[in-house]
């Protein structure tokens, strides 16, 4: 799989070195709290292993996100699910250190993995789900053009309470549209 090249990040492949910084966000609370239970904390050494061979296998796709000028991890970025019949894939996205928050590396790969998703996977729709209380992430997907479908009311239960579950879309057409495909 070819590298993604963006101004602040690259996607690139999986690589065994990885595991490392893996290591230090999948028991981080904070991080976790907002991600799928793939990465339900406690994660143990083993189950972050196998998470690494399952995305340097041949059947992923997905990407490390990483610094543009060194590689160097920064987090990742996946189809959770891909459905080429039918021209759709469902995305997941973190960022694994704290201190990268909000320096604009998530809304860089986004648009680097949605211009995949639409030119060379030739699919017609990218979808992802976010809990209602992670306001950052929602302010990073609509600012990529992501719109509001639905919410799974109290779907997920995260430190001691039910939250929604918001549900959003991005069409080919209105990427296109909105961006003249970045």
């Amino acid at each position: 799989m070819a590298h993604l090249y963006g101004k602040k990040v690259m996607l690139r492949e999986y690589r065994a070195e990885d595991y490392e910084h893996m290591r230090r966000w999948v028991n981080n609370p904070r991080i976790v709290e907002t991600l799928s239970d793939i990465f339900l904390y406690p994660h143990s050494e083993q189950n972050t292993r196998k998470f690494l061979e399952m995305a340097t296998g041949r059947d992923w796709t997905g990407f490390v996100i990483a610094h543009a000028h060194s590689g160097e991890y920064i987090g990742q970025i996946d189809f959770v699910k891909l459905d080429h019949k039918n021209g759709f894939g469902e995305l997941g996205i973190v960022i694994g250190q704290e201190e990268d928050h909000g320096k604009g590396y998530g809304t860089e790969a986004l648009q680097l993995l949605c211009r995949f998703a639409f030119e060379q996977l030739r699919l017609n729709r990218v979808e992802l789900v976010c809990w209602s209380f992670n306001t950052g992430a929602r302010y990073v997907y609509e600012k990529v053009g992501f719109v509001q479908e639905g919410v799974r009311r109290k779907k997920r239960y995260r430190n001691g309470a039910f939250h929604d579950e918001i549900c959003y879309g991005l069409l080919k057409e209105e990427w296109e549209k909105q961006s003249g495909g970045y």
